[in-house]
C-alpha cells in the first residue's frame, strides 16, 4: 500500500503558495498546507485556492510544522508523507521521481538532491551542504549530498519509531542521522531547483540563531555517535513488516556480516595510527572525525588507542626520530639530553612517529584480524 501525502510548510511565502499548489495538483490530489504562524495574508490565500491546511497561532519552525503534518497523515491513513516548499524553488514534476522511489521502498527517507550547478545559487547554500555532509559523514559513516533540500518522502511509521526533538530547520538533519541509526535506509534523486535573483529571493533562514541551533545538533549528534552504545534498530521481517530489533540481536547480525573482522582490523589500526602520531590534540579530533566518517567500530576505535599511550610507543618514536637524525641510537639518557635537548627530542617523537604510527597499526590491525576471524568462525560454529 502507497497512499502519498503532500506536505507543503509555510511561512509567510503565500505569494508563491498558489504556484506551488497548482504545480502540485497536476500530479497529486491530497495535500496539506501546514501554516506555520504566518504574519502575512495566508489564511486569505489558502482559503481562495481551497487546499487543506492546519494553522499554527505562531511560527514554531519548520520540524514543527512537518510533525503535526506527519501525525495528521497517520491519521487519515496515508503511508508517507513528501514535503514541498512553498517558496516556488522546486519543480512539482520532480514529485513523481521522489514518489516513484518511495513507493519502490516504501521504509526509505527519499531526499531529492538538487542541482546547484544552475544559476543564482548562494554561496552560503553551496557551504552549508558541503559542511552539513561532512559531519553527516561523520555522524552516521554514510555518503549524504544535500540533507538540507525541502523536497523529501518520510515513510509516516519513522515519526513513531524516532525520537526527535528539533522543531525548526536542524529537524531535517536530526530525522536524516537517526533514521540511519535506527537503521532505515536513504536513497537520493537527482532533482532541479530555482533560485531566483538576490533581490527577489526571500529566505526566513536566519544565519545566526539557525546556524546555532544547527551547530549544537551537530555536537549532539557527533557525541551520541561516538558514544560506544548500540543504538535502537529496526529490520523488515518475513511478512515484509516493520519490527524493532533488541540491542544485542542487532549485534549478533553485526558479528555475522563477513566484512567485520576486516572492520574490526580497520578499526584497530586507525585508532593506534592516531593514538601514535605526535600530534596531541589534534590526533584525537582526527581519530574522532575518522571513526564517524568511515562508519568503523567504536568501542574498538576508542580503545585501542590506549596500546600507544606514554612511555612505550612514544621512547620507541624518540629512538626512531633520532636515529633518522643521526644515523644511530640514542643510548645516553641524562639531564642534558632529557632536559636541555627536550625540543630535540620533541622533533624527534615526531619524525619517529610518521614511521611508527603506520608500522604498528599495520602489526595491530593484522593481529585483531586474525584474532576476530577466529573468534568469528567460533561464534557461527555455536549459532549453528
Amino acid at each position: 500500500m502507497f497512499k502519498p501525502l503532500i506536505l507543503i510548510p509555510l511561512y509567510n511565502h503565500s505569494a508563491a503558495l498558489p504556484l506551488v499548489v497548482g504545480g502540485v495538483r497536476k500530479y497529486f490530489k491530497d495535500i496539506l498546507v501546514v501554516d506555520d504562524g504566518s504574519t502575512d495574508n495566508a489564511k486569505e490565500v489558502i482559503k481562495e485556492i481551497n487546499v487543506p491546511f492546519i494553522s499554527h497561532k505562531t511560527n514554531a519552525g519548520k520540524g514543527a510544522a512537518i510533525k503535526d503534518g506527519a501525525s495528521y497523515a497517520k491519521a487519515n491513513g496515508f503511508t508517507h508523507i513528501i514535503t514541498i516548499d512553498a517558496d516556488n524553488q522546486h519543480y512539482p514534476e520532480d514529485l513523481l521521481k521522489i514518489a516513484g522511489k518511495a513507493k519502490t521502498e516504501p521504509y526509505s527517507i527519499i531526499i531529492g538532491r538538487r542541482d546547484f550547478n544552475s544559476d543564482n545559487v548562494p554561496v552560503s547554500s553551496k557551504f552549508g551542504r558541503k559542511f552539513s555532509a561532512f559531519w553527516a559523514r561523520v555522524q552516521t559513516g554514510k555518503k549524504v549530498e544535500d540533507i538540507q533540500s525541502g523536497l523529501r518522502a518520510y515513510p509516516v511509521i519513522i515519526f513513531d519509531c524516532l525520537e526527535l526533538k528539533e522543531n525548526r530547520y536542524s529537524f531535517e538533519m536530526e530525522a536524516v542521522i537517526k533514521a540511519i541509526w535506527a537503521g532505515f535506509n536513504l536513497e537520493e534523486i537527482d532533482i532541479s531547483v530555482h533560485y531566483p535573483v538576490k533581490e527577489e529571493r526571500i529566505s526566513h533562514f536566519n544565519a545566526l540563531w539557525d546556524n546555532i541551533r544547527i551547530s549544537l545538533l551537530n555536537t549532539r549528534l557527533t557525541i551520541r555517535a561516538l558514544l560506544p552504545v548500540p543504538h535502537k534498530k529496526y529490520i523488515i521481517d518475513e511478512n515484509d513488516k516493520l519490527k524493532s530489533l533488541n540491542p544485542f540481536k542487532a549485534l549478533k547480525e553485526e558479528l555475522k556480516r563477513k566484512e567485520n573482522p576486516k572492520l574490526l582490523a580497520v578499526s584497530a589500526a586507525w585508532s593506534v595510527f592516531w593514538g601514535s602520531i605526535a600530534l596531541p590534540g589534534v590526533r584525537t579530533m582526527c581519530l574522532l572525525a575518522g571513526l564517524g566518517y568511515f562508519n568503523l567500530n567504536r568501542p574498538i576505535g576508542l580503545t585501542m588507542d590506549k596500546l600507544a599511550l606514554p612511555p612505550f610507543i612514544p621512547a620507541i618514536c624518540v629512538e626512531a626520530g633520532y636515529f633518522m637524525r643521526h644515523g644511530k641510537w640514542l643510548s645516553d639518557f641524562n639531564f642534558k639530553t632529557l632536559g636541555y635537548q627536550a625540543p630535540q627530542r620533541i622533533w624527534e617523537w615526531f619524525l619517529g612517529s610518521l614511521v611508527v604510527a603506520p608500522v604498528f597499526s599495520i602489526l595491530v590491525g593484522f593481529f585483531i584480524f586474525f584474532i576476530a576471524k577466529f573468534v568469528r568462525k567460533g561464534f557461527l560454529a555455536n549459532a549453528k
